[in-house]
């Protein structure tokens, strides 16, 4: 248009040719820019040639716009070009450190075979404020979901602190309380570092499980989702869980937190799973009907299940963009126990 201005009708189309590398620095690459840039400028200096006389001055300035304009289309087409190396390599980072954070499934010991899914919510982190985590200790197989409150880098750091805490204390304490003991003490610590450095503390809901060689499992629930029992008899019992508070809030119990036992039949399927689950709306408001949904999966293999959920969500949410990340663990029990 500053050029319309600037030379009038003859160079009207010389103000279209401009907005081609502008347009081509948007996707392009920088030397397809540039070769643009300088085709425009070639093309604008020959039509430039039929001007009339004595407009040499208005043709100067049409050569200067376009090549400060072009200059610029180049200029942005490099940015954009260092910005998305710049993600990808971010990417790059993030799926490697969700390799070293959360193991990928399957995970197997000699209590389980253990299928899930881990999606984040925000896709270019690759990780979140959700993680899991099996153990094969002494005393069993020792399981492990929670859900960190908030999301990003914060959440992640106390994410990772918790995650170190189950791994170690898994291993080397003889009781479940123990366990949880040692994890409400690492997001004590945690949330005392998070408020040196001007941060929010945080708590996280948590789900722990003991699995041995007997039919009865051991199960502390701090504040989180309770498991659903699957490919079992629909008339045996329901679990049932009754939730304590969230880790990082211990003082505010009334009560130590205590282990529940509840039965988990060999050659059956445990499904865990967080929020990003039990919460996701469709567009009227409906949370997903975890339970409903699950008598339509008697056939489908341990596997397949978590896959057959994240579908069944998407759908719910009408493809819409979660809000919340999403962890699913299927807890296949061997049906011979291990000697």
């Amino acid at each position: 248009m500053v050029a319309v201005l600037a030379l009038g009708r003859e160079t009207r189309l010389a103000a279209f040719l401009v907005v081609l590398p502008a347009l081509i620095a948007g996707w392009g690459t920088v030397r397809q820019t540039a070769f643009a840039s300088v085709w425009v400028t070639v093309s604008i200096a020959v039509s430039l040639l039929d001007a009339p006389l004595g407009t040499v001055e208005a043709n100067l300035g049409v050569l200067v716009f376009a090549f400060v304009f072009n200059g610029l289309s180049i200029a942005r087409a490099a940015q954009r070009v260092r910005r998305e190396g710049e993600i990808t390599r971010l990417r790059s980072a993030a799926v490697t450190l969700q390799r070293h954070l959360l193991r990928p499934f399957p995970l197997v010991t000699d209590e389980l075979l253990v299928h899930g899914l881990y999606k984040p919510v925000e896709e270019d982190s690759r990780v979140g404020g959700d993680v899991y985590e099996v153990v094969a200790s002494p005393y069993g197989s020792r399981v492990f979901i929670a859900d960190v409150q908030g999301k990003g880098m914060p959440a992640l750091s106390a994410a990772f602190a918790v995650l170190n805490a189950f791994r170690a204390a898994a291993l080397a304490e003889p009781t479940l309380t123990a366990v949880v003991e040692s994890l409400e003490e690492a997001v004590l610590r945690h949330n005392t570092f998070a408020a040196q450095m001007g941060e929010r503390e945080r708590f996280v809901t948590a789900l722990i499980l003991n699995i041995g060689s007997e039919p009865e499992i051991q199960a502390i629930n701090c504040g989180h989702v309770v498991p659903l029992l699957l490919h079992h008899d629909p008339k045996g019992p329901a679990v049932r869980i009754e939730p304590s508070v969230p880790l990082g809030l211990g003082s505010l119990a009334p009560e130590p937190r205590t282990v529940e036992w509840f039965e988990f039949p060999f050659g059956s399927s445990l499904l865990l799973c967080t929020d990003g689950v039990t919460e996701a709306r469709n567009a009227s408001g409906a949370f997903y009907p975890l339970e409903e949904r699950a008598a339509f999966w008697d056939e489908v293999s341990p596997r397949d299940v978590a896959p057959t959920i994240y579908r069944e969500l998407q759908q719910h949410t009408e493809h819409s963009r979660p809000t919340d990340d999403t962890a699913l663990m299927v807890l296949r029990r061997r049906s011979v126990p291990s000697s």
